[in-house]
């Protein structure tokens, strides 16, 4: 089982990784240039991430900038910005843009929290789906002879405390957002 217990590792880490990309991008009123990953522009006849097309970076702790590499694609990525539901209104520079953080208000930022809540959820439904195959794998083993019915026992402990482990980083994790969105 260690193999696979190595498995079920790796995927319950790749829930919490996940969870944490979808955390980086909730703005939470300090500039990131995480806060544009779910950006997609129509360049060259396709949806391309922003990162493909231009450079971001955060000059300022409320301030994004993003620098076009190609000038015939800045109209595209400001209206793919715009249109983000983001709530960013670039100002365009040349071949730069910046984007001004406004202040969060108080219905936003509990916008925001509901929305980290909801991205927690997927992450311990993914974890809880990782903790199911492992415990499948376990009862087909004994059932096939595999393994003795105390190693079943003793390793279903093992991935349900994987399991409990991931889904308390998982809150912990929300927590320290949620404590970061609603500081003012």
């Amino acid at each position: 089982m260690s193999g696979d217990y190595n498995d079920l590792k790796r995927r319950m880490d790749g829930a919490i990784a996940a969870f944490k990309h979808d955390l980086a991008s909730l703005r939470t009123g300090r500039a990131s240039s995480n806060l544009l990953d779910a950006v997609n522009v129509q360049a060259y006849g396709s949806a391309m991430p922003i990162n493909q097309v231009a450079t971001i970076s955060v000059p300022e702790p409320r301030m994004i900038s993003v620098s076009v590499w190609d000038k015939s694609m800045v109209g595209a990525v400001d209206r793919a910005i715009r249109e983000s539901n983001l709530g960013f209104n670039p100002i365009v520079d040349g071949t730069n843009l910046r984007i001004p953080l406004p202040e969060l208000n108080e219905q936003r930022r509990k916008e925001l929290v509901k929305i980290s809540h909801g991205y927690a959820e997927n992450a311990r439904v993914a974890a809880r789906h990782v903790r199911r195959d492992g415990m499948d794998y376990l009862k087909k083993a004994e059932k096939d002879g595999d393994i003795s019915e105390d190693d079943h026992r003793k390793e279903s402990d093992r991935v349900q405390k994987l399991t409990d482990e991931t889904i308390s980083t998982i809150d912990r994790m929300l927590s320290e957002k949620e404590a970061e969105i609603m500081q003012v």
